[in-house]
C-alpha cells in the first residue's frame, strides 16, 4: 500500500498552521484549533503529512535546457522577463512556515521523543524547499520561526549563497540523525522521508554548491565537495538501496513506469495512488508534440563499445530512420522511440505501431520520448488516470554524484571508485565499463565523459539546465540552435504507411527551408544567454517591492 500523502481532513488542512486569539479561552466546537492539536504522535504524523503535497511531481523536463524543446521556452532562449509573481517562490515559503511550525511545537511539546521523526521530516521539507528556491535564485531569506502580518521578519534582507546553502545541509544533517532507514519502514509507511533521501538531497544540494563554487574560484567549494562525497558515500554504504533490475535487459525502460514503483532504486518519490491520486503523464507526451528530445541529446549515446558517435566504427549515421539507433547505448532505445515500435496509445485498446515523426508538428524535433511510456492500457487512454510514480532522487544519481564530486575535488578518479558508481549503472544496461586506461588510450577526456553518463542517465528527468549552470557551461551550450533529425539527404523523406495511411507525406516539403548544411531540422535558433544574467532567476517583482531590502538578481 503506497502512503497516502494526498487525503488530508480539509479542515485540518485549513486550520493546523493558524494561531488562536489569545484572549479565546473556549476550546471551538466545530474547528480543529491548536489547543486541541498537537496533543499526540499522530496529531504530528498528521501536520508532516501535508508537507508531502511539497514535492514536484511530473512535468515536461528539461524544456529549460538544450536537450528538449516544445515551444520556445523563454528560459531556454534567453527572452525571460520577470515576472510580478512565482508559483516557485510562494509555494516553497508556504511550506517553509508549515515547517518551521511542526519544529517549534514539538520544542515545547511534552512528547517530544515522541515525535522526533515528525520533526526531522519537517526539517527535510524545510531544507526541500530552500533547496528548491536557492537553485532557482541564489541566497533567500532564511525564515525560521512562524511569521504574522506585524512580524518584522517579513523584510528580511536575503542571505548571502553560504548561509542559505549551509540552511539547508545543517537541516539534512539533523534530519537524517533521527529518520529511519528505508528498509525499517513499515509497509503502511512506505514513501515517507528516510535517512537516505536526507543524505542523498544533501549530496546532491552540495555537488551543486560545490562544482558552482569551483567554476567560480570560490574558496568553499572544496568543502561542499566533501560534503557531497561524504553524504552520498553515506547512502552507498547504508545497504538500502541498489539498481533497479526487476526486468532484466528493459530494467532501465520500466524503472520509470509501474514495475518500478517501490525498487530499491527509489530514493525519494512523489507517490501516486490508483483512485486517489492519479496523473496524465504518458498520455500527454504520446499525443503529439508536447516533448521533444533534441539531436544533441541523441547524440551523446555512446555506441554500444564504449566509444562516442564521433569515433566509433560501429555508428551507423543517420540516411535511414533507424541507423542512428543501431550499436548505440541501449539506453538510447528505452529513452527515444524508435520506428516501429510498439507501445500504447491513446484510443487504442492494444500495442500498437508508434510512429515518432509526424511533419504536420510545427516545429518537430522528429524525435519522441519513449521513457515514460506507461503500459498500463486503461490508464493511459480516456481517463488518463496513471498511477506509477516520479523519481525525484534514485539511486543511479547517488552514485553519480559520488564518482562527480571525487572527481572534481582531485581532478581525477580512480577505476576503483569507478567500478563503484558509473560502472555499477553501466552494467544494468551491459555498456562496456569506463577506466583511465580506456579513456586514455582512446582520446577522451574524464570529466566529459564522467558528464555523458550523468546526462544520458538522467535524460529528461530534470536535471539538465542545473547542470549547465553549475558548470558554467550555459554561456555556451545554451546559445547554440535546437536541432533534430537528419531528413534532408535521408530516407525519413519516403513514404511511410501504417494502416495503409503516408505519415510522411509532407517531409521533404515542409523541412526543405528548415534545415542546416548537413541536413539536420533547425528547430530554433537565434538562442541567447546572457552570462551576467541569466545564470539565476529574476526574483518575483511583488516580493521586491513590498520589501525594500530584497535586492533583485544582477542584470534583472
Amino acid at each position: 500500500m503506497k502512503l497516502n500523502n494526498y487525503i488530508l481532513m480539509l479542515v485540518c488542512t485549513c486550520l493546523l498552521f493558524a494561531g488562536c486569539s489569545k484572549d479565546l479561552d473556549l476550546i471551538p466546537k466545530d474547528t480543529i484549533s491548536d489547543k486541541s492539536f498537537w496533543k499526540s504522535a499522530a496529531d504530528y504524523k498528521l501536520a508532516a503529512n501535508n508537507l508531502y503535497l511539497s514535492l514536484e511531481g511530473f512535468a515536461f523536463f528539461d524544456l529549460n535546457s538544450d536537450m528538449a524543446f516544445n515551444t520556445p521556452n523563454s528560459t531556454s532562449n534567453g527572452t525571460l522577463q520577470p515576472s510580478e509573481t512565482d508559483a516557485n517562490w510562494t509555494n516553497a515559503y508556504t511550506y517553509i512556515r508549515r515547517c518551521n511550525n511542526i519544529v517549534l511545537k514539538a520544542a515545547d511539546s511534552p512528547i517530544q521523543d515522541d515525535v522526533k521523526v515528525y520533526v526531522a521530516e519537517a526539517k527535510f521539507f524545510r531544507a526541500y524547499n530552500y533547496w528548491r528556491i536557492f537553485r532557482l535564485y541564489g541566497g533567500v531569506p532564511l525564515i525560521t520561526g512562524v511569521l504574522d502580518i506585524d512580524s518584522e521578519e517579513l523584510y528580511s534582507p536575503r542571505a548571502s549563497r553560504k548561509e542559505t546553502i549551509d540552511l539547508i545541509i545543517k537541516d539534512l544533517t539533523e534530519a537524517a540523525a533521527d529518520l529511519p532507514e528505508s528498509k525499517s519502514l513499515a509497509a503502511a509507511d512506505k514513501g515517507r522521508i528516510t535517512k537516505g533521501a536526507a543524505n542523498a538531497l544533501k549530496a546532491r544540494a552540495a555537488l551543486f554548491e560545490g562544482t558552482w563554487g569551483k567554476y567560480r574560484n570560490d574558496a568553499d567549494a572544496t568543502a561542499y565537495l566533501d560534503i557531497a562525497i561524504e553524504a552520498s558515500n553515506a547512502v552507498i554504504n547504508s545497504g538500502q538501496y541498489t539498481l533497479y533490475k526487476g526486468m532484466a535487459e528493459d530494467s532501465y525502460r520500466y524503472l520509470f513506469i509501474e514495475p518500478g514503483d517501490d525498487s530499491d532504486e527509489c530514493i525519494l518519490d512523489r507517490r501516486y495512488q490508483k483512485d486517489i491520486s492519479h496523473h496524465s503523464f504518458s498520455g500527454n507526451i504520446q499525443e503529439g508534440n508536447g516533448y521533444l528530445p533534441a539531436k544533441k541529446l541523441a547524440d551523446m549515446y555512446l555506441c554500444n563499445d564504449g566509444l562516442p558517435i564521433s569515433k566509433s566504427p560501429l555508428f551507423q549515421g543517420y540516411n535511414t530512420p533507424t541507423s542512428e539507433y543501431e550499436n548505440r547505448d541501449p539506453r538510447m532505445t528505452m529513452t527515444f522511440m524508435t520506428p516501429g515500435v510498439m507501445a500504447y496509445y491513446p484510443l487504442y485498446a492494444d500495442r500498437v505501431e508508434c510512429w515518432p515523426f509526424y511533419p504536420s508538428r510545427n516545429p518537430s524535433t522528429g524525435y519522441t520520448v519513449f521513457k515514460f511510456m506507461s503500459e498500463d492500457v486503461e490508464g493511459i487512454s480516456y481517463l488518463r488516470k496513471l498511477n506509477f510514480d516520479y523519481h525525484i532522487i534514485r539511486y543511479a544519481e547517488v552514485l553519480l554524484i559520488y564518482a562527480e564530486a571525487v572527481f572534481e575535488k582531485n581532478g581525477s578518479i580512480g577505476n576503483a571508485d569507478l567500478d563503484k558508481t558509473v560502472n555499477v549503472i553501466r552494467e544494468r544496461v551491459n555498456m562496456p565499463v569506463l577506466t583511465n586506461d580506456f579513456v586514455s588510450a582512446n582520446g577522451l577526456d574524464m570529466k566529459q565523459e564522467l558528464r555523458r553518463e550523468r546526462t544520458v542517465e538522467l535524460a529528461m528527468e530534470g536535471v539538465r539546465w542545473d547542470d549547465l549552470r553549475r558548470w558554467k557551461t550555459a554561456e555556451t551550450e545554451m546559445k547554440e540552435d535546437i536541432k533534430g533529425i537528419k531528413i534532408k539527404g535521408s530516407e525519413w523523406t519516403a513514404p511511410i504507411f501504417i494502416e495503409g495511411i503516408d505519415r510522411n507525406p509532407y517531409a521533404q516539403e515542409v523541412y526543405q527551408n528548415r534545415t542546416d548544411a548537413n541536413g539536420f531540422i533547425i528547430v530554433e535558433t537565434g538562442r541567447t544567454f546572457d552570462p551576467n544574467k541569466h545564470y539565476l532567476l529574476p526574483l518575483p517583482t511583488k516580493e521586491v517591492a513590498i520589501n525594500p531590502k530584497l535586492e533583485q538578481n544582477p542584470g534583472w
